[in-house]
C-alpha cells in the first residue's frame, strides 16, 4: 500500500475541545505515523495559533445559533493537489465540501457518523418539530452519507441509527484515547474542598447532555462537591438549576481546560458522573476509566459499550435519577468495591489503542481504494508540511 494523501474534513476543532476534536487530532496522528500525508481540514479560528503541523485552516464566520463554534465558509478556489481519500467527520460546511470534492476528483469518500444529528435539531428554530413530523433530518443525512464508499460508526450502538437512513454495511471502529497524554498532565490545584467526596462531570453543556440530572444526583449526596469541566449555551440555566436545589456551594463551573491538563482532574476525583443519552461514543467516560476512576453513566445508544456494567461502574436507565444517585452512594460508601471498580475501569479503558484504531481505519481505506491492506512504511521528510490555503469547491 502506497502513501496516501488523506484529507480529513472537520467542522470542529482545536481550539474546540469535544470528542470529535479528539478522535480527529488522533487519527492525523497515527495516520502520520504510518507514513501517511494527513491534513486536518477545519474552521479558522481567529485569535487562535496552530501549533500542529497538520491542520489546514478554511474561513470562517461566527455560528449564530451556538456562538462559540465556528463556520466553515469555502470558496471557490480548488486546492493545488487532491487527495486520494476524504474523510468527513461532521456533515455541516465542511463536511459538505469534503463530500463534493471527492466527487469531483472521482476519489472514495469514507464518512465517520460521530454525532447522533437527530437529536441536536434543537440548534435550528422549528427544525426539531419538522424532524418530528417528516423525519427530514434522517432522510437528508441517509442521502449524504449513503453516497459515502464506507460509513464507519464509533459503537454498536449507533447502528440502528444508520440502519434508518439505509446505510448498508456500515463499519464499527471505536474512537480512542491517548493515556500518555491524560497521565502525563502537570499537577493543577485541588477544586474540590476539603473533607468532601470529589465528583466529577466533562463535556459541553448543552441540553442534550443533560448535566441536570448530574446535579440533581449530587443534591442527594450530602458529602459530594461536583466539579463541571466544559462550557456552553446551558451555563446560566445550570448555574440557576443548582441554585434552586440549594447546591450552589457544592458545585464548581471550572469551564474549559486545556486537553494537557484534563488528566489531572480525573487523577484528583473519585467518581465521574454523565447522564447524555444522545452519545455515539461518550469519549469522556474512556477518558474517566483510563485514568481508574469508576463511573456511573446513563446507557443509551453508544454509552452502552462505553462502560462495563458492574465491573467498571454502572449503567442506568435514561431519566433515572434514583439509580443513579443509589450507585454514586454505593460506590463512595464501599471503599473495597471503589478500589475493585477502579482497578476495572482502568483495565477496560485499555482495550483499544489509537494505534489500532487507525489501523482499522487505514484498512477502511484501502478496501474502498481497492488496495490490499498492508503495513506501514517510513515516513518522508516533511510529509506534514504544506502552507495555509483556501478550501473550495465547484457549486
Amino acid at each position: 500500500m502506497r502513501p496516501l494523501r488523506i484529507g480529513l474534513f472537520t467542522d470542529t476543532f482545536l481550539p474546540d475541545q469535544n470528542g470529535i476534536v479528539t478522535s480527529v487530532g488522533l487519527l492525523s496522528d497515527e495516520l502520520r505515523k504510518l507514513g501517511h500525508h494527513v491534513d486536518v481540514v477545519a474552521p479558522d479560528f481567529p485569535e487562535h495559533v496552530d501549533t500542529r503541523q497538520d491542520v489546514r485552516r478554511v474561513d470562517s464566520v461566527r455560528y449564530m445559533f451556538l456562538p462559540t463554534y465556528r463556520l466553515a465558509w469555502p470558496t471557490r478556489k480548488d486546492f493545488e493537489q487532491k487527495y486520494d481519500i476524504v474523510h468527513t467527520h461532521t456533515p455541516l460546511t465542511l463536511g459538505l465540501a469534503g463530500m463534493r470534492l471527492a466527487r469531483k476528483w472521482d476519489v472514495p469518500h469514507v464518512a465517520t457518523y460521530h454525532t447522533h444529528i437527530e437529536a441536536y435539531t434543537h440548534y435550528v428554530p422549528g427544525l426539531t418539530a419538522v424532524q418530528r413530523a417528516t423525519g427530514v433530518v434522517t432522510r437528508a443525512m441517509g442521502l449524504l452519507y449513503g453516497r459515502a464508499a464506507a460509513v464507519i460508526a464509533p459503537t454498536p450502538g449507533m447502528l440502528d441509527v444508520l440502519h434508518d437512513m439505509k446505510i448498508r454495511s456500515p463499519v464499527v471502529i471505536p474512537t480512542s484515547i491517548d493515556p500518555a497524554v491524560l497521565e502525563a498532565a502537570p499537577p493543577v490545584e485541588n477544586p474540590w474542598p476539603e473533607g468532601t467526596r470529589r465528583l466529577l462531570s466533562v463535556g459541553r453543556l448543552a441540553k442534550e447532555k443533560r448535566f441536570d440530572h448530574v446535579l440533581d444526583t449530587v443534591a442527594a449526596l450530602p458529602d459530594a462537591h461536583l466539579v463541571l469541566l466544559g462550557e456552553g449555551p446551558e451555563r446560566e440555566h445550570l448555574e440557576a438549576h443548582a441554585e434552586r436545589l440549594g447546591i450552589t456551594h457544592r458545585v464548581t463551573f471550572l469551564g474549559v481546560k486545556p486537553w494537557t491538563q484534563i488528566g489531572a482532574y480525573y487523577r484528583l476525583a473519585e467518581l465521574f458522573v454523565f447522564a447524555s443519552d444522545t452519545e455515539t461514543q461518550g469519549l469522556v467516560l474512556q477518558e474517566a476509566q483510563l485514568m481508574g476512576m469508576p463511573v456511573v453513566a446513563v446507557g443509551a445508544r453508544g454509552t452502552l459499550s462505553g462502560v462495563a456494567h458492574e465491573r467498571s461502574g454502572y449503567l442506568v436507565a435514561p431519566g433515572d435519577v434514583n439509580a443513579m444517585i443509589a450507585h454514586a452512594h454505593h460506590l463512595l460508601e464501599d471503599a473495597e468495591l471503589w478500589a475493585r471498580m477502579s482497578v476495572g475501569a482502568r483495565e477496560f479503558g485499555h482495550t483499544t489503542t489509537p494505534a489500532g484504531v487507525a489501523r482499522q481505519v487505514q484498512d477502511v481505506y484501502a478496501d474502498a481504494l481497492n488496495l490490499p491492506r498492508t503495513v506501514t512504511f517510513p515516513v518522508e521528510a516533511g510529509v506534514s508540511g504544506h502552507p495555509r490555503s483556501t478550501l473550495a469547491y465547484d457549486r
